[in-house]
């Protein structure tokens, strides 16, 4: 076998590929089911002293029922700006404020913007299928460098294998992951 076979990194594939699923969870997590997560704030920033930041790091957030999110805000001058970012972020939520607590109560989903959520997921997996497949082009060009620098025939084959095997399965836990998304969305 040739030295040259060592720069097929089977890990590093399958590090990235990871990362595709990582990203798809964390962009899943931002689409409201009509059931409450504090996930669903982290896209959210709000205006702090000059500098955007994330509502979480603002106060504290908790889930105390399935349809109601509350933000203990930690700065009582805050909370006018977390309010602001919450209603202008696109969510749909009203947020109610009580005290130094703002309430977000969660409506209930129509039809109609449960089906746009479902494309919106199906969006999000279909970008990281794309991720996923660069990944394995990559991984097709390493190859095909190695096999001119002199990888054998059959150890190429084997690699190869290898890498479509970690692709299918990668693809697999997306297709998995939306239709657990959608099954969710859709629950009423």
């Amino acid at each position: 076998m040739a030295d040259d076979a060592t720069e097929i990194d089977l890990d590093d594939l399958q590090r990235r590929m990871d990362g595709a699923m990582v990203a798809l969870r964390q962009e899943f997590a931002t689409l409201r089911t009509g059931r409450g997560s504090a996930s669903m704030l982290d896209p959210i920033q709000a205006d702090a002293y000059g500098q955007m930041t994330p509502i979480n790091q603002l106060g504290t957030v908790n889930v105390p029922e399935p349809r109601m999110v509350t933000i203990n805000v930690w700065d009582k001058a805050m909370i006018s700006k977390v309010e602001r970012a919450i209603r202008d972020s696109g969510l749909g939520i009203n947020p109610v404020v009580d005290g130094p607590i703002i309430r977000l109560p969660i409506p209930e989903l129509n039809e109609e913007r449960r089906r746009e959520l479902t494309k919106v997921a199906a969006h999000y997996s279909e970008q990281a299928r794309v991720a996923i497949r660069n990944v394995r082009r990559d991984g097709m060009d390493q190859l095909k460098r190695a096999k001119t620098a002199g990888m054998s025939e059959d150890d190429n084959k084997m690699y190869a294998d290898e890498v479509q095997a970690l692709t299918d399965k990668a693809i697999a836990a997306v297709d998995r992951a939306l239709e657990a998304k959608q099954q969710e969305i859709m629950h009423v």
